[in-house]
């Protein structure tokens, strides 16, 4: 696995986890995978442009396989475009592949396997995790290094406890003192570690 300087973990607790949903009811019938596709342009697309220096994991741990995640490679991703049903077929294409024996690739960039968050935690260097939360520390009052950092969130119902527990020597971080959506706070994180980059 090559280096990223920064990735995110989303984790979607009803989301699909197969490749068989409707991309016109992504909110529905497919567990909310079009918060997970919001995400990922957020973490991907500048004006002109994606993100090489980002990775993504998608945690999805809906019916009817659970658990999968996908996981997306901005130094090798070449079809990503801002809209929101293109993603959702990218994440359903990923579903496809068959991931009970390692990880399987869909498409140049997406790779899927099957994994919760304990076992992408596992994966990487967990030293460096942030736990992006309403009730944590204003991002602007801790120390980053936007070079090399994890960031953990959830969807919709945030992080259950035992996934919390996951993160309990995590620094927890807040974006603002708004309560804002999950790409909304990927946007934010992205822009604040520019800043620092701009700097250092």
């Amino acid at each position: 696995m090559q280096a990223a300087t920064r990735q995110f973990i989303i984790v979607g607790h009803r989301a699909a986890t197969s490749g068989d949903f409707p991309l016109n009811d992504m909110p529905g019938s497919a567990g909310r995978i079009d918060i997970l596709a919001r995400c990922l342009t957020a973490a991907f697309l500048t004006s002109f442009s994606i993100r090489r220096d980002t990775r993504v994991w998608l945690v999805l741990l809906g019916e009817p396989d659970p658990p999968k995640s996908v996981r997306f490679e901005g130094s090798q991703l070449k079809y990503l475009n801002p809209d929101e049903r293109s993603t959702g077929a990218l994440i359903k294409k990923a579903l496809k592949v068959d991931a009970h024996e390692g990880e399987g690739c869909s498409m140049r960039g997406i790779y899927t396997q099957r994994a919760n968050l304990r076992d992408i935690l596992q994966q990487i260097d967990a030293s460096d995790v942030v736990y992006l939360h309403e009730e944590g520390v204003d991002v602007r009052e801790v120390t980053l290094d936007p070079h090399h950092a994890t960031f953990v969130l959830g969807d919709h119902l945030g992080l259950l406890d035992d996934e919390e527990d996951l993160l309990s020597h995590s620094k927890r971080i807040s974006v603002g003192p708004v309560k804002l959506h999950a790409d909304h706070c990927i946007t934010i994180v992205h822009n604040e570690l520019d800043r620092l980059c701009l700097r250092s």
